[in-house]
């Protein structure tokens, strides 16, 4: 089949496409192999990574319970009210991760909007583990809203109106007809959500501070190490490239099937 692009679009490609891979590359030109299993094995390491996974898997779950109906709201509503709050919906796109973990901050901290409710109950939020999750479900949500709301937009509302008329109630179509249409962006949604949430650093440090086995998540643990032991924050980021890759990985081979 003829290609249908113009050949010199492939330059532009070319260069975005080694401007990405190259520092990914130099990292990995630059790691001590024979003492990579020493420095990744280390309490403070393994650690932090299982964090890292259990509270960007929690926050993905978040994304996804809360996410969904956002996306579908922000697709289907025709109400002047929702078209004004969608540019807050996706806020935390554009917002400095230390501005939103100062907002999270001064929402759920002691003495913050709802924290000092919390207080009054024995609940500390802050600079807790669940601090961590919600720092990262903030700055994760908006991309698989943006993801699925895209996909519902592609979609139409064609299949969800042959199965009204069908007589198939709301929640019947939503759950047989609308949600396996758009799985595929779904899921596409979920990993950028989730490796959004393990890559998260300032909102984190800011609302979650740096406790080992607590708050410490595997992007602080590097940011720690790079201040001691450029060798072992080197170890560590590969270890974080490949768990990403990995995730991306399976997740592809999902939506594919």
């Amino acid at each position: 089949m003829r290609d249908l692009l113009p050949r010199w679009i492939y330059l532009p490609a070319a260069v975005g496409a080694v401007f990405v891979a190259l520092p990914v590359l130099a990292m990995f030109s630059s790691v001590s192999w024979r003492t990579l299993p020493e420095l990744i094995t280390s309490e403070a390491s393994v650690s932090a990574l299982l964090l890292s996974l259990r509270t960007s898997a929690t926050a993905t779950l978040l994304c996804l319970l809360v996410g969904i109906p956002m996306a579908m709201v922000l697709a289907r509503s025709r109400s002047r009210l929702v078209t004004a709050l969608r540019p807050v919906v996706l806020l935390p796109l554009v917002l400095p991760p230390v501005v939103a973990g100062i907002a999270l901050l001064y929402t759920f901290g002691r003495r913050g909007l709802l924290g000092s409710t919390f207080e009054a109950f024995g609940v500390q939020i802050a600079f807790s583990t669940t601090a961590v999750v919600l720092a990262q479900t903030f700055v994760a949500l908006p991309f698989l809203v943006l993801s699925l709301e895209g996909a519902l937009r592609t979609s139409g509302v064609s299949y969800e109106a042959v199965a009204a008329s069908l007589g198939a109630s709301p929640t019947l179509t939503l759950r047989r007809v609308t949600l396996p249409t758009v799985a595929p962006a779904i899921a596409a949604g979920a990993v950028l959500a989730f490796a959004r949430a393990l890559g998260e650093f300032g909102a984190t440090i800011t609302f979650a501070g740096s406790l080992q086995g607590i708050t410490r998540t595997m992007p602080l643990e590097i940011y720690l190490q790079r201040e001691t032991d450029p060798d072992a924050a080197i170890a560590l980021s590969i270890v974080l490239v490949l768990v990403a890759v990995a995730v991306i990985g399976i997740a592809a081979r999902r939506v594919r099937t």
